[in-house]
C-alpha cells in the first residue's frame, strides 16, 4: 500500500468500481486535511473524518448507505454523507473545507477506509453501504 503521501498517494476507485482518482494526506496544512484529486478537480476533506467516521460506522453496528451526493443536492437521512454534513458530528458541519467542493464524502472517503482496513463496502453500480470492521 501506498504511504498517503503527495509523492505517494493513495490510488483508489469509487465504491461502484467505475472511477480511479487519488488522495493523500497533508499534515502542513492547517488544519490537516486529505486531498482528493478526481482528473482536474480537487476536494478537500478534515483529516480527523477518518478516525471520525470509523468511531461513527462502529456506533451504528451494521451497514450504512453511502448516500453520496454534490454539495448543492441533499443527502438522504442516515447516510455516511448526511453524517459528514451534520452539525452532529465531531466537527459540527461539513467535512469538506473547500465551498463549492465540500459533497461526495459518501463517495470518496469510503474507500479510503476500506483501504486503510477500517470498513467493508459494498461494490455495486449503485446503493453502496459500508460498515466498519
Amino acid at each position: 500500500m501506498s504511504a498517503g503521501t503527495k509523492d505517494d498517494p493513495w490510488v483508489l476507485k469509487t465504491p461502484p468500481g467505475s472511477s480511479d482518482y487519488t488522495m493523500y494526506r497533508d499534515d502542513a496544512a492547517d488544519p490537516p486535511v486529505i486531498v482528493c484529486q478526481v482528473g482536474s478537480t480537487q476536494l478537500k476533506y478534515l483529516a480527523g473524518a477518518i478516525d471520525d467516521l470509523h468511531a461513527w460506522l462502529k456506533a451504528q453496528g451494521d451497514w450504512v448507505p453511502l448516500g453520496a451526493a454534490d454539495e448543492q443536492k441533499p443527502a438522504a437521512e442516515g447516510t455516511v454523507e448526511a453524517w459528514g454534513r451534520s452539525e452532529t458530528n465531531p466537527v459540527g458541519g461539513w467535512y469538506g473545507t473547500r465551498k463549492g467542493y465540500r459533497g461526495r464524502f459518501g463517495m470518496y472517503m469510503p474507500p479510503l477506509l476500506e483501504a486503510l482496513g477500517l470498513a467493508e463496502l459494498t461494490h455495486d453500480a449503485r446503493n453502496n453501504s459500508m460498515r466498519a470492521l
